[in-house]
């Protein structure tokens, strides 16, 4: 997890926080409000990840597309 709350997280420590959070929610035994906490999180630890593949991805293209010129 990252060290500053407005600092972004890796890809990594994105993803393995998000499976904590959904092995929690799975796990049943926490109020409504923590869960709706626990979802929120998941959500947004969830577009990070995306964010993060969906820039690796633009990467990719455009070395792809300079090895087609």
């Amino acid at each position: 997890m990252a060290s500053e709350p407005d600092e972004r997280p890796s890809y990594e420590e994105a993803r393995e926080e998000l499976v904590d959070v959904v092995r929690r929610l799975e796990a049943g035994g926490t109020s409504l409000e923590e869960s709706l906490a626990l979802w929120e999180r998941g959500e947004k630890l969830a577009t990070i990840c995306q964010e993060w593949l969906d820039g690796a991805r633009a990467r990719l293209d455009a070395v792809i597309g300079e090895g087609d010129d």
